[in-house]
Order: C-alpha cells, then structure tokens, then sequence
C-alpha cells in the first residue's frame, strides 16, 4: 500500500462519493479515515469509509447488497489493483464487524459438522474478503481444509475432511 495513501484516496473518493450520494438522493454523510486496526494477513483494511445517517438502513437491507455496490464503483472509479482493492472497505454501522464474527462462526460450525459427518460442506457463495476470512478461521483447525470452488459471484468455500496422512 506503499502508492495508496489515505489523503490521495480522500482527495480522490469525496468528491465522487458526494455526487453519486447526491445523485441518488441518499440522505447519508460519510468519513473517509484510517483503520484502526490494520492487519494485511487477514485482509483488515487500511482505510474505511463509514456511513451514517437516515438512509443508512438502505445500504444495510440485503446482506449489505447497497454498500457493496458502492463500494464496487469507488474501487473501479478508484481504478485500483486486486491487491489495493483489500486495502480499503466501506461499512455502516458496524455492519461488516458483525458480517465477519457471522462469518467466523459460520466456519466453526460447518467445520463442527464436516468433522462429525465426514462429508464436504459448502458454504454460500460470497465476496474474496469474506472467502479470507474463513479460511483463516478455520486454518489452524487440523481436522479439516478449506479450498475456494466456483467463479466471479458463485465462488464460495468448500470445506473438506482433512486428508489422512
């Protein structure tokens, strides 16, 4: 993230962010700012745009369908890499710590199943973020693997015994 600083992203995001705002008439205020806590190995972002405000249910309804639209033509009008792309996440209320606990026990508890049934469980399908974060859940957990399966929206993670050695 060495050529992606929060200000260069700021100057470059606000103004884009209050046009497409205003041009759907969002009634929503945003802050761009650093992460609190930045940790590249687990795809924890170095920048957050939170929203707030009367309209912020509309970006949560749908799993958050909303946000993640916004947050896909910022990252494309951003025209970032694959690789920066995991630097910087939007969120509203608190919403994708919420979204990543889910995910976390999710994965806990498919693998509690996979371990007792010995059979593959497939999760649903979801976004590269989300995908990392139960692989890393579930990656000092000996008894089973994780491997991503599919393409574009229909990827999603596939839990397996772990392999008899």
């Amino acid at each position: 993230m060495a050529t992606l600083e929060i200000e260069e992203i700021r100057s470059d995001l606000e103004p884009f962010l209050r046009l497409l705002l205003q041009a759907a008439h969002f009634h929503l205020q945003f802050q761009i700012e650093p992460a609190t806590l930045r940790d590249p190995e687990t795809g924890t972002p170095a920048i957050v745009v939170n929203f707030t405000g009367e309209d912020a249910d509309l970006l949560l309804e749908r799993g958050g369908e909303l946000l993640a639209a916004i947050e896909h033509l910022a990252v494309k009008f951003l025209d970032l890499t694959s690789e920066e792309r995991l630097w910087i996440a939007f969120d509203c209320d608190d919403y994708k710590s919420v979204r990543t606990e889910e995910l976390r026990l999710t994965a806990v508890t498919a693998a509690e199943r996979v371990e007792h049934t010995g059979q593959p469980f497939a999760l649903n399908p979801m976004d590269a973020r989300e995908r990392r974060i139960v692989h890393l859940a579930l990656r000092d957990r000996a008894t089973v693997r994780t491997e991503s399966q599919g393409g574009g929206p229909f990827r999603k993670v596939v839990i397996f015994p772990a392999e008899k050695k």
